[in-house]
């Protein structure tokens, strides 16, 4: 079976998996990983107003852009979306400090993307980015079918990084409390209340990451 790692994984979390051998990983697997999604305010009534070479343009910077940072923190990427993306950590490489890794990747992200803005500013566009953070456990391993394999994650983490993300406002971060749990001494944070999250049966503690303490990578 030939695999397409690279499709959707940064290159070193590639090479590692094809010299070890990827029948195992792809087959499927459970470990606890951190999920972060990301996903773009005002893309669609920018999308309703814009022609379409200009809407794509501006999402192709914006892909490149943060699929470079993603890369630059060892993160998986499962998918873009459309304006959306998700991205997992602590597979199929397991890393140290998993969710700080994943929080840092998003504050560099929001930086970037501030960059980004400044120009689209000028020419009328009002976007922003939210982004949501969680971790647990998930199945991962190879979903799709003949001729379309990629490599993803499947379990409630997955569903509650992507309610966080939804619920953030724009240039937001959303961390769930197990996160801040882990990385509280090494960011600032403030309560974001217990929010009312569809799928969700009780309200979910989370907080918002304001800052790095110290350079963010």
């Amino acid at each position: 079976m030939s695999w397409r790692g690279r499709h959707f994984l940064s290159p070193q979390v590639a090479d590692l998996v094809l010299s070890q051998g990827a029948d195992e990983l792809l087959a499927g697997h459970r470990r606890e990983i951190t999920v972060v999604f990301a996903d773009l305010r005002g893309f669609t009534a920018f999308s309703e107003t814009a022609e379409p070479e200009e809407a794509l343009g501006v999402l192709r910077a914006y892909q490149a852009a943060m699929g470079e940072i993603i890369f630059h923190h060892d993160g998986t990427l499962e998918h873009f979306a459309g304006d959306g993306m998700m991205v997992f950590f602590n597979d199929p490489m397991k890393i140290t400090d998993p969710e700080l890794q994943a929080t840092r990747m998003a504050l560099a992200m929001q930086a970037r993307f501030a960059e980004l803005l400044v120009g689209w500013k000028k020419r009328g566009h009002d976007l922003g980015l939210g982004i949501g953070i969680a971790v647990g456990y998930a199945t991962l391993g190879r979903i799709g079918f003949e001729g379309r394999f990629d490599y993803g994650a499947v379990g409630m983490v997955v569903i509650q990084a992507s309610r966080l993300s939804a619920a953030a406002k724009s240039g937001e971060i959303l961390v769930s409390s197990r996160v801040h749990a882990a990385i509280e001494d090494l960011v600032d944070t403030a309560p974001a209340g217990e929010l009312e999250l569809k799928g969700f049966h009780h309200p979910v503690p989370a907080f918002a990451v304001t800052a790095a303490r110290g350079a963010v990578a």
